[in-house]
């Protein structure tokens, strides 16, 4: 679905509509009817975070080109929501919020547009890549060009502390990213090593959207910090799923072919448990990853694979981990007082480990 800004427009459906549509006809009517709840309390906020994003990116060169194709493309949003909710916890979503909720896109897009890059990966949100588009230094450049742009909105706000935080934020970006391209390609990988690499990839993104939000919203330190943890514990069990879903997603709902992450060399959870538990999957992973990166793997391999991960049930452990680190989430806001914006931050905890895209 592509954004129709700058005019008026409505916030992106995805992680709305997929979460509702996971929970429905499932005995999960409760937590479906707070996320239609949750739709109708952000709209507002989202629709002024999606005519912020339209005005990024203006100009014709292919770095800005770059930056406007991948986020005219339907993006959950997840990031901008959690700042939103963080400040609603407080005194409400403002001018301060709606930068920040902004700006942590604009960082997200900027690692997927160089991700994109470093994996060698054609396809994102359903579409070709910027990169396949315009060029590889395209999208380097425009990934460039939207985390500087991020960071000065940021600093023109000029709340103490908030800018600080992303540079450390963007910082362990840099050092897990590090962390997972020396890891690439390596079977005998620890569920340390991986652990390590998610909370600088992805929690750390999500623990500063919480941060900023809870800044903004003027909320004290005791609960900004347990915001913090929420964001912290979210992010994991975020790319978790992100995870599973690569052996059992549908293609067509998240943009992406099956078995990606391990044709990018990545040794995620759900391989690291079954590896675990069957030994004889090492030899398999070895050779698929031995092989050409712009070639597809054997389908033989996919399919054994697969086939592991599933009698293996790591698939279904690895959710029941994220489901874990979602009730931790939810219990790090027992410090705040109760509400819309403290019951919608459950439902998207609680949602999270069911969603499909």
């Amino acid at each position: 679905m592509t954004t129709t800004l700058p005019t008026e427009a409505s916030p992106s459906p995805d992680v709305f509509q997929s979460l509702e549509g996971v929970c429905a006809g499932r005995g999960l009517d409760a937590l479906n009817q707070r996320l239609v709840e949750l739709r109708v309390f952000l709209e507002d906020d989202i629709s002024q975070v999606e005519r912020g994003l339209g005005d990024v990116g203006g100009g014709d060169t292919p770095a800005q080109q770059s930056v406007r194709h991948l986020l005219d493309q339907d993006g959950k949003r997840l990031r901008p929501i959690c700042v939103a909710l963080a400040a609603r916890s407080g005194s409400g979503f403002n001018s301060a919020a709606r930068v920040y909720a902004v700006a942590v896109e604009m960082v997200h897009n900027a690692t997927l547009l160089h991700d994109d890059v470093v994996d060698v990966g054609d396809r994102r949100r359903g579409a070709d890549a910027a990169r396949v588009i315009y060029g590889n230094a395209a999208s380097i450049f425009g990934g460039d060009w939207l985390l500087v742009d991020a960071l000065c909105r940021i600093q023109a706000v000029g709340q103490p502390g908030v800018l600080e935080r992303m540079l450390a934020v963007v910082k362990e970006m840099v050092i897990a990213e590090s962390l997972q391209l020396a890891r690439r390609g390596k079977v005998r990988s620890s569920a340390a090593d991986y652990f390590s690499i998610i909370s600088g990839k992805t929690a750390a993104l999500f623990r500063w959207a919480m941060f900023a939000g809870a800044r903004a919203g003027g909320l004290d330190e005791r609960a900004t910090a347990a915001l913090e943890v929420y964001g912290q514990k979210l992010g994991v069990a975020f790319q978790i799923v992100d995870d599973v879903l690569d052996f059992v997603g549908d293609p067509g709902a998240t943009g992406k072919a099956m078995l990606t992450d391990l044709r990018e060399g990545k040794m995620t959870y759900p391989l690291i448990l079954a590896m675990e538990r069957d030994a004889s999957l090492a030899a398999v992973l070895e050779s698929a990853m031995d092989a050409d990166e712009s070639a597809a793997i054997d389908p033989q391999a996919c399919a054994k694979v697969a086939r592991a991960v599933t009698s293996a049930r790591a698939g279904e452990d690895s959710l029941e981990l994220a489901t874990k680190f979602c009730r931790e989430a939810v219990k790090s806001l027992e410090v705040l007082p109760h509400g819309r914006a403290r019951s919608s931050l459950e439902a998207v905890a609680m949602s999270t480990p069911r969603r499909r895209k």
